[in-house]
């Protein structure tokens, strides 16, 4: 079976190719975050396990919005699991991995995102588009809130 030709990834619009990584470091998290949820085990099981699924419920609905916002822009939005994860270039944590590691891998995830979201607002706030720089700023606030559940669990 042919191979089909792909169409061009990234668009002559800054602010669009800057939410293409905001769509990868979402979607990337996304999946670490349920993976965490799956195999997180020990004393904080419960707790842990509800507040993932919470998570990745909401990265889900948000890498929606990212997306959609980046065809309103009238790119493309990027796709398939492999170039999701080299586009956002995380690390993996091991399917064994410990509460802590789950949690402060988590954290140090969501902190690299908001390094993204921050140069997306920016580049938004630059074009004059506020209603990315508006998504960026909201994104920006529910990943600085996570970050704070994540780490006080670590204290």
């Amino acid at each position: 079976m042919a191979k089909k030709k792909s169409k061009k990834s990234t668009s002559a619009n800054p602010v669009a190719d800057a939410l293409r990584q905001i769509v990868a470091d979402t979607y990337a998290l996304m999946g670490q975050t349920h993976l965490c949820h799956w195999n997180v085990e020990g004393p904080g099981f419960f707790a842990l396990h509800t507040a993932f699924e919470a998570q990745y419920t909401e990265l889900f609905t948000a890498v929606d919005e990212v997306a959609e916002r980046i065809r309103a822009l009238g790119a493309y939005a990027p796709g398939g699991l492999a170039n999701l994860a080299k586009m956002a270039g995380f690390d993996e944590i091991n399917e064994d991995a410990s509460d802590e590691e789950m949690v402060a891998h988590l954290a140090a995830l969501h902190k690299s995102t908001v390094s993204n979201l921050a140069k997306a607002r920016d580049i938004a706030g630059d074009a004059g588009d506020s209603q990315t720089e508006d998504l960026m700023i909201a994104r920006i606030q529910v990943h600085e809130k996570t970050i704070w559940m994540l780490e006080s669990y670590l204290k």
